[in-house]
């Protein structure tokens, strides 16, 4: 079991592998050597829009709009037999519970009319969770028909971009769980998983677990599975540095935006890779202009 000190991680943020369409977009393209070979890739790839909400909190039912906006738009653009390219949406949540479409409230441990935070129910598959701060949420809204048109392959896919940032960055050895979904290290679950998918338009997406305080899952049988427990990367890495080196915490509280920064640059690199998609920023669109958003620095642990 290979796992990164903390140390190693703050030196070497990001592994010396170089994405093509990762590094246009981060770097100016005179300070960056792209192979030839990397071009040519990146010249079959399909574009993918971004938006980099990622250190910002956006209350859940903004988020919910804007992705409906979105694949209101795509559908018309298929309707059309225009072009439709995917988008990607990252960003944090404020605290609040979320409930799949089938999800009981048996998996609720407190009095829905006295709950600790907003208790929303959405149209995603899957039990209730919790999004909060030091959370990264990934909604990828995605045209299937430009990749696989195949549920369980998407599922598969979404568990393998987690995979990869987990091992390439912080040496986490994850894994798929048989019978579930989502990515665990050893009996901690480390991302959640749940999706929409609508004239093979997939959205909602993925939340890994990167500096956040777990202790809002207790009240909650998360993704109804009452026999294993909820971690972070944030807790994998003090686990296994507290063992071998005695790190504070003090320590560890100040590098929770660097891990955030460390994972979202990660996810990114990882998600382009798994799905061969050149990466492309943009501003909000038009309509959605007004999107309240909460700088996280407010927020932090």
């Amino acid at each position: 079991m290979a796992i990164a000190t903390l140390d190693s991680v703050i030196v070497y943020p990001i592994n010396s592998r170089l994405w093509c369409s990762y590094t246009r977009h981060l770097y100016p393209l005179n300070q960056v050597s792209v192979s030839k070979k990397c071009q040519i890739k990146c010249s079959t790839w399909k574009r993918c829009e971004y938006i980099d909400l990622h250190n910002v909190l956006v209350p859940y039912g903004e988020a919910w709009d804007l992705q409906k906006a979105v694949v209101t738009e795509k559908k018309g653009l298929i309707e059309r037999n225009e072009k439709c390219c995917d988008t990607l949406i990252v960003l944090q949540h404020p605290p609040v519970y979320t409930l799949g479409t089938g999800s009981s409230k048996e998996y609720l441990n407190f009095n829905v009319k006295d709950s600790p935070y907003d208790v929303i129910r959405t149209e995603r598959g899957g039990e209730v969770t919790y999004h909060g701060p030091g959370q990264l949420v990934m909604y990828p809204i995605v045209n299937l028909r430009n990749h696989n048109m195949d549920l369980h392959w998407y599922l598969r896919a979404l568990e393998e971009v987690v995979i990869r940032v987990l091992f390439s960055t912080f040496s986490i050895e994850a894994s798929r769980l048989e019978g579930f979904t989502g990515v665990w290290f050893g009996n901690k679950k480390l991302a959640a998983i749940g999706i929409r998918v609508s004239q093979w338009i997939a959205y909602h997406g993925l939340a890994l677990n990167v500096s956040m305080d777990l202790t809002p899952f207790n009240q909650i049988v998360p993704c109804g599975i009452r026999d294993r427990e909820v971690g972070s990367i944030e807790q994998v890495l003090r686990e296994f540095q507290a063992s071998r080196h005695g790190l504070s915490t003090d320590k560890l509280s100040a590098s929770n935006s660097l891990l955030i920064d460390i994972a979202h640059k990660s996810l990114i690199r990882e998600f382009s890779e798994v799905f061969q998609l050149e990466i492309e920023q943009v501003s909000l669109p038009a309509n959605n202009e007004e999107v309240e958003v909460t700088s996280h620095d407010s927020f932090a642990s």
